[in-house]
């Protein structure tokens, strides 16, 4: 039976409709695994339980971990699997290499390769790395850098407003009440001497235990770190070291040094006097600054004016025809003591005419 054209182009449309359903379907398994495997990175790099550094690749900061981390953080933590749904009976070695093929991770390489002098072996977290040319999951001294962006927290969101309310507050911290203001300093400079202060003793052990005891003994040894957990910011107790002792003669270079430097200071340190001196310019310093206040230089500014204004107006008056050919003028007091002093008064040339005639009769009187 001969079908007619509409029937055939009724039958080429359904047809072609099916064709991309099934194509539909088809992906649709490939788009939900893809999108779970994200989902999965993204859980296990906000854990804080694999541990994680940062580092340079190609000029780019990455958070990178290693690869026997990620092995036994999923021996402690294998609850993470469930994410994976269907694929949640993989090994490990798998997972990571389907995060290399799908590009959520790539595989790292360290940029030194050579031992530093008076070291026995490489830095276990180096700061710079460049891409490894196997991209296949190892443990043996292989690292792995994070390539998507990490998501952001509801506290960094919030912060990320708060700055700029900070950034003002700072700028308008000269209109601030006489309290409020003495608070922020004090509370400013009580911070600052705390932080020197633990820097400074940080320092003076670190060099007697490295003196005397030929160890390398940091406390807080993570007080200078950038991109670290406040948890490990504030440990108090130092690694184990790595290296060789340093020799006795070097440390007992190094103690003769500072000991000449101490000396030095001691010797050429400012007297009382001078000491006298700079207290009282800080302290004018820091009381000009709480003692500042807008209302005191509004006042300033329109008493300038004023002074300016009645100075236009004593230059815009002359007093005489003098003015505009350039001759200054003269006042009546300057011209009356002029003319005293070039003719004296007749009163004092008849006083000394009847002197000199009392003299001659004298002179007479007695020849």
């Amino acid at each position: 039976m001969r079908r007619s054209g509409t029937e055939k182009r009724r039958i080429r449309r359904g047809a072609g409709q099916n064709r991309n359903r099934d194509v539909s379907e088809s992906d649709a398994p490939k788009k939900s695994v893809k999108d779970v495997f994200q989902t999965f990175a993204e859980k296990v790099r906000d854990n804080k339980q694999l541990e994680s550094r940062w580092a340079i690749l190609q000029e780019t900061r990455v958070e990178y971990f290693r690869g026997k981390d990620f092995v036994s953080f999923f021996t402690t933590q294998p609850e993470l699997k469930e994410i994976l749904a269907s694929d949640k009976d993989l090994e490990t070695d798998d997972i990571a290499n389907t995060l290399l093929h799908k590009n959520l991770l790539v595989r790292c390489d360290r940029t030194v390769k050579t031992l530093r002098p008076g070291k026995k072996k490489l830095s276990s977290w180096p700061k710079h790395l460049e891409i490894h040319q196997d991209q296949v999951f190892s443990e043996n001294d292989a690292f792995f850098a994070w390539t998507f962006m990490k998501r952001r927290t509801i506290w960094q969101t919030i912060l990320s407003f708060l700055w700029p309310l900070v950034a003002l507050a700072l700028c308008l911290f000269p209109v601030y009440p006489y309290q409020c203001k003495i608070v922020v300093l004090y509370s400013c400079a009580g911070t600052l001497l705390f932080i020197m202060s633990l820097l400074v003793v940080r320092a003076m052990i670190f060099g007697a235990l490295w003196v005397i005891l030929g160890k390398s003994v940091w406390f807080f040894p993570n007080i200078n770190a950038e991109e670290i957990t406040f948890r490990e910011l504030i440990r108090f107790w130092p690694k184990k070291e790595e290296g060789d002792r340093p020799k006795w003669t070097s440390r007992l270079t190094y103690a003769a040094v500072t000991l000449i430097a101490i000396l030095l200071l001691r010797q050429h340190a400012p007297d009382e006097a001078a000491r006298a001196r700079y207290q009282k310019r800080v302290s004018n310093i820091i009381d000009d600054v709480l003692e500042w206040d807008p209302r005191l230089a509004l006042s300033g500014i329109m008493d300038g004016q004023e002074n300016a204004m009645n100075a236009t107006n004593t230059t815009d008056h002359p007093t005489n025809d003098n003015s505009g050919q350039g001759i200054p003028d003269e006042t009546p007091y300057e011209h009356s003591e002029e003319q005293h002093d070039s003719n004296p008064p007749a009163a004092d040339d008849g006083e000394e005419t009847d002197l000199h005639d009392e003299e001659l009769s004298d002179v007479r009187s007695d020849s």
